[in-house]
């Protein structure tokens, strides 16, 4: 007798034949392939495995045996014999920055081997020398680790003076919240002793101040805001080889999907170039940022209008608008709302929408169909955002939209049954869950205990029964989905294991990746999974992801990347051509 597994495989492949013959007549032209010989994980949870997988042209047409696959396709179908290796459905992130990223590749980012200001000088130095960090006149880098936010004095006294004295310098942060700039770029923004004064003590905590009120170039969020006013925009020459570089080191990563968190005019125009170059070789969900401070009704309307000035790009999809809710958590920059203040401080951080405009906001999107994606990082954040889609979901009914709240880093254990309950997915980007400087010495000693106990809380969500996607907030972090798992499944760090009782199971995480993200995309009825009818966006690695042992997941290697039915990146090309 055949077991369940089986079962079900056989009656998929069945049902992939059914539906292939009865479109046979129109698609006898389209080139046809069995893949097979390999460890497939579809990333359906009725029959997560298969032997082998048919497709014909940019399509699936059936999954399931050997025998049957074969079956639903013509005799001349080539017969793809993938050694033993593992298939996966194309891999998808659900929050990334990736025209910022490709900005990375091709500017001056410093990576993640900045360890001292010493190193940093020089990285400086040689950015503006190569002019890879020149934006105008302003010499540009980004990529700091937040540690350097603590050494405001020796930043000052390395890029104050001498060669540096003229020349603005602005150095930007990882998380893409916070950065410093030098006492030349400090005065073309306006940031100035007697600006400061003058500001609320409010807005005066988004500015790293002495003493006397004398800035030290050290800006957070708004802050930061003003001093980018006056920092030049690339270039739409920059935008391109940016948005290039972008796709095929996506590609390189296994990824054909994601999710764009900050799609402003700019960065459309972008995948709208590519796309008429036939560059853009991946699905983009793209939201655009909307103010939660401003009229719901305004905001709607001018996110309709950027709609359909973006309407029919092919692959580019808008399906909905991105809010902040707060900053970001760590020292010092402590701008994330939380529900008690932080020790040092006494304040909350701020939270970026009143809470009753805020759920009109969101009960009007949610009627018009759209999806709202809130970066939400602090328990506070959290709490409110999720609020604000009950009353959507109160008003409205049950619309089946994907809310989503991105980050989470902090979180309530009363709210985790709530994601299941309303329906929200939680993106959370794991590679962020180690035991580091990041998560202890400048979060620790600064939050209440009772707060801090349930940082990155990935396990308890998801016992509770919440979807977790797979996302990387690339660049501010690697978008390496095998990182991800790893750290995701092990939580470790060079200060120990953050949390062992939130560890992942990796199933839960291959799916995070996969079936998961493409609902957070709302576009699970065409990737997401290798099922038949679906596009045919796959994946070859090197081992078997789903059993090999943690340590060795992490060095997963991507072997190639077929994106509707056409490999899009290839290691063996892509080693060849560093070669020559």
């Amino acid at each position: 007798m055949k077991s369940w597994l089986s079962q079900c495989l056989c009656l998929a492949a069945l049902a992939a034949f059914i539906l292939t013959s009865s479109a046979r007549s129109a698609g006898d032209s389209a080139a046809e392939s069995i893949f097979y010989n390999a460890k497939i994980f579809t990333g359906e949870p009725e029959h997560p495995y298969a032997e082998a997988v048919a497709i014909r042209g940019d399509k699936i047409v059936a999954v399931g045996s050997y025998a049957d696959v074969k079956l639903a396709v013509g005799k001349d179908a080539k017969a793809v014999d993938l050694q033993g290796k593992t298939l996966l459905p194309g891999l998808i992130d659900s929050h990334a920055h990736p025209m910022d990223g490709g900005l990375s590749l091709t500017g001056a980012d410093v990576g993640d081997q900045m360890q001292s200001v010493d190193q940093l000088t020089k990285f400086v130095a040689a950015a503006q020398k190569n002019r890879k960090g020149m934006r105008g006149d302003i010499l540009y880098v980004s990529g700091l680790p937040l540690a350097f936010w603590s050494k405001t004095d020796e930043l000052n006294a390395r890029f104050d003076s001498g060669v540096y004295a003229q020349q603005p310098v602005f150095l930007e942060g990882m998380d893409g919240h916070t950065g410093w700039a030098n006492r030349a770029l400090l005065n073309k923004a306006g940031v100035t002793k007697e600006f400061v004064s003058q500001l609320s003590d409010l807005e005066r905590s988004y500015y790293g101040v002495g003493r006397d009120l004398q800035p030290n170039g050290f800006a957070v969020d708004s802050g930061l805001s003003k001093i980018r006013t006056v920092v030049p925009a690339p270039t739409k020459e920059q935008w391109l080889e940016g948005g290039r570089a972008a796709v095929q080191y996506l590609h390189s990563m296994g990824i054909t999907a994601w999710l764009d968190a900050v799609a402003n005019e700019p960065v459309l125009s972008t995948y709208k170039s590519l796309a008429e170059r036939g560059e853009l070789t991946a699905h983009v969900a793209a939201f655009p940022v909307v103010n939660p401070r401003n009229d719901p009704a305004q905001e709607l309307a001018a996110y309709q209008k950027l709609r359909a000035k973006f309407a029919g790009v092919p692959e580019l999809a808008m399906p909905g608008i991105k809010v902040f809710a707060d900053g970001v958590v760590e020292y010092p920059s402590q701008t994330a709302a939380l529900t008690r203040p932080y020790r040092n401080t006494g304040k909350s951080g701020e939270l970026l929408f009143d809470p009753a405009q805020f759920a009109v906001l969101v009960t009007a999107a949610d009627k018009q169909g759209l999806i709202v994606h809130i970066h939400a990082l602090g328990d506070l954040a959290v709490k409110e955002s999720l609020n604000a889609i009950q009353a959507a979901r109160k008003a409205n009914g049950n619309s089946g939209l994907p809310h989503t709240l991105t980050h989470v880093q902090l979180a309530d254990p009363e709210d985790f049954i709530r994601f299941r309950q309303l329906g929200v997915i939680a993106a959370l980007q794991l590679l962020w869950a180690e035991a580091s400087g990041d998560t202890i010495e400048l979060m620790k000693p600064y939050l209440d205990p009772a707060v801090y106990q349930w940082q990155y809380p990935a396990r308890s969500m998801l016992d509770a029964g919440a979807t977790i996607s797979g996302a990387s907030d690339w660049p501010v972090s690697s978008p390496n989905v095998f990182w991800a798992i790893y750290q995701a499944e092990t939580r470790k760090g060079p200060e120990g294991v953050l949390d062992p009782e939130q560890r992942m199971p990796r199933a839960a995480m291959l799916y995070a990746y996969t079936r998961n993200s493409a609902r957070a995309l709302n576009q699970l009825d065409r990737i997401g999974t290798i099922a038949p009818g679906k596009q045919a966006d796959l994946v070859l690695v090197d081992r078997d992801v789903t059993t090999v042992p943690i340590e060795e997941l992490k060095d997963t290697k991507v072997l190639w990347t077929m994106f509707g039915g056409k490999v899009v990146w290839d290691s063996a090309a892509a080693s060849s051509k560093k070669t020559n």
